[in-house]
């Protein structure tokens, strides 16, 4: 089979599809969890909002500074030629190594394994404790199991074509909208007033929970600096991949226009949606509760208070469609980048071949032999704080690179102009590089590892470009 041309990219995705995607990459299994761990970090009801709302709110300016950029390049590959267009090939491909090693593989096997937790709630023998087969140190449990067939199955729709996918896609992420739309509506209904005056009354006092003891501790200064930045992994990494969308550019119908307006609707809706889960949180649940949830499951604590006892098999169930949804549109977004890479030469060969259903079929199934084998590692809790850092490392540098591209290309055609330029795209990268400068200091040991990880594609550039 000789090299398609990528024209041969079937444009058949639309507004909705676009910010349906954007939705449901999203949203996975992190908005059930993390305010647990938030909560103990900061313990107080206006921190966790303050949190949320100023990840909802970087989050929006950099997917609208994202916009200009869409416009500029409409083709498959996005954030990847982005990255190639302002810095050069070597950044690029330091870009496309990052997320096929740990970005974009590390996050569909970390939530392929959420998947698996909250299908054990169906079925137990389905959960992590459930161990099929042990050698030396290595444990296999069921869990990993459930999660890799997950990914092998979404690989397999994916592989068929676009149509397939963006239909699950859709109806999948609509369910996933109205189904929490309806948990914070029947959890505002379930309010209780002294609930909510006690997790309100000292709104801004600062305090950590010492895990095992249960006690609290006030905090301030660079205690507390180190617990913004902690709490911040849990709201960032439930509101990243995003970008997902200006992956698919080549499959997206009047790209320069519906990109950037997926992006802006896309990521307005879920952090809106964030909020209001997280002060119905504060509504039903005190903030003692909220801090101890049994494996941080804050979702299931808030349920079962509004639901009674089946409320666990709600939010199971609603978490099993979230994380199915949002592996899907992982998926999907990450074949096409290093398609785009193997165009340029800086990737295997046959990840540059579409099949006959116009799809990147050997790029999905390369995506997926990775991500199965990152599931069986088991430390998904510690690929989160490397792909957190990783990511927000690259969204710095793709936002910078707008101001790169003014310089360069002056007279490139600019469908879209970001918004609020250079005041909000500047704004976000001196916050984003604040919690980029707090995580290495925070958490050097996992955030170090992100950008070794990340710089070892270095030599390896070198390595397979001196073979050309």
């Amino acid at each position: 089979m000789e090299d398609q041309k990528p024209e041969d990219f079937k444009r058949e995705l639309g507004l909705l599809d676009g910010t349906m995607l954007v939705v449901g990459s999203m949203i996975g299994s992190g908005i059930f969890i993390v305010s647990s761990d938030m909560v103990r970090q900061l313990g107080s009801a206006g921190w966790l909002i303050a949190m949320w709302v100023l990840t909802g709110v970087i989050t929006v300016i950099a997917a609208v500074s994202y916009g200009e950029l869409s416009a500029m390049f409409p083709k498959a590959g996005g954030q990847y030629v982005y990255i190639k267009e302002a810095y050069g090939k070597l950044v690029g491909f330091l870009y496309g190594w990052s997320f096929f090693a740990v970005i974009q593989t590390g996050t569909i096997a970390a939530v392929g394994v959420a998947f698996a937790k909250f299908a054990a709630y169906l079925y137990a023998p389905l959960s992590d404790k459930n161990i099929l087969y042990e050698i030396g140190d290595f444990k296999l449990n069921a869990a990993q199991i459930v999660s890799i067939i997950t990914i092998i199955l979404l690989s397999y729709v994916n592989s068929r074509g676009v149509k397939n996918s963006k239909i699950l896609q859709t109806v999948l992420t609509v369910i996933k909208i109205l189904s929490l739309a309806g948990l914070i509506i029947f959890g505002f209904m379930a309010a209780k007033a002294e609930v909510w005056d006690a997790n309100w009354t000292n709104a801004w006092a600062s305090q950590s929970m010492d895990v095992t003891t249960g006690s609290w501790m006030p905090i301030s200064g660079t205690t507390l600096i180190s617990a913004i930045s902690a709490a911040l992994v849990g709201s960032l990494f439930s509101s990243v991949a995003w970008e997902g969308v200006t992956f698919i550019a080549g499959e997206i119908k009047n790209p320069k226009r519906n990109v950037g307006l997926s992006l802006f609707l896309g990521t307005l809706i879920v952090s809106v949606i964030y909020i209001l889960a997280n002060v119905m949180y504060l509504a039903v649940v005190p903030l003692q509760g909220i801090a101890t949830a049994e494996s941080d499951r804050v979702a299931v604590v808030a349920s079962q208070v509004i639901f009674g006892s089946v409320g666990t098999l709600i939010i199971a169930v609603m978490i099993m469609i979230s994380t199915f949804a949002c592996n899907n549109g992982l998926i999907m977004a990450g074949a096409r980048v290093y398609y785009t890479m193997a165009q340029d030469g800086l990737f295997f060969k046959k990840a540059a071949e579409l099949n006959k259903a116009s799809v990147p079929a050997w790029s999905i199934w390369a995506q997926c032999i990775w991500a199965s084998a990152l599931c069986l590692t088991g430390k998904y809790g510690d690929l989160l704080d490397f792909v957190v850092i990783i990511v927000l490392i690259f969204y710095i540098l793709t936002i910078l690179g707008i101001f790169i591209l003014r310089k360069k290309m002056p007279n490139a055609e600019r469908p879209y102009k970001a918004f609020g330029y250079p005041f909000l795209p500047g704004l976000y990268i001196v916050i984003a590089s604040a919690i980029c400068l707090a995580l290495l200091y925070t958490k050097t040991s996992t955030s170090g590892w992100g950008v070794l990880i990340m710089l070892i594609g270095i030599p390896i550039y070198y390595l397979t470009k001196a073979k050309e």
